[in-house]
């Protein structure tokens, strides 16, 4: 069972990490346009938010925040750290990390974030929901 717990952990952390990868190559238009079916495959069709406005968002909301924001952010630069995964199952898990934005003008934000996973039956990992924290950086 310790195996098992420490793959799932392992699968979660490298999921956020790939995730921001993804994001910043989209938004800062590095990516290439054929990114972004790849990029919405890594959210559940029930996906949710509180972004750090502390506004609900939805999955139609996320799909047209990135539909539309492909360079939207040149030279943006996300730093993923602290990442914790605070409980695993095998139906999914729930996992805290801090992110740093930087964008091409070096505006700097940051936040802690809690997201909700999810295993689908074909054992691909989904985020479910995502909670946005605004932070100093400490």
């Amino acid at each position: 069972m310790t195996n098992h717990r420490s793959q799932l952990s392992s699968a979660l952390v490298q999921e956020v990490i790939d995730a921001h990868v993804a994001i910043e190559q989209w938004l800062s238009g590095r990516a290439a346009p054929s990114a972004l079916e790849p990029l919405l495959a890594r959210f559940s069709s029930a996906f949710s938010m509180i972004a750090l406005s502390g506004a609900r968002v939805n999955r139609a909301a996320l799909d047209a925040l990135f539909g539309q924001g492909h360079g939207k952010r040149p030279g943006l630069r996300i730093v993923v750290d602290e990442v914790d995964t605070i409980a695993g199952s095998p139906t999914g898990g729930v996992v805290a990390y801090r992110e740093t934005q930087t964008d091409g003008e070096g505006l700097t934000t940051v936040r802690r974030s809690t997201a909700v996973f999810e295993r689908e039956t074909d054992g691909h990992i989904v985020w479910r929901h995502l909670h946005e924290t605004p932070a100093n950086a400490d």
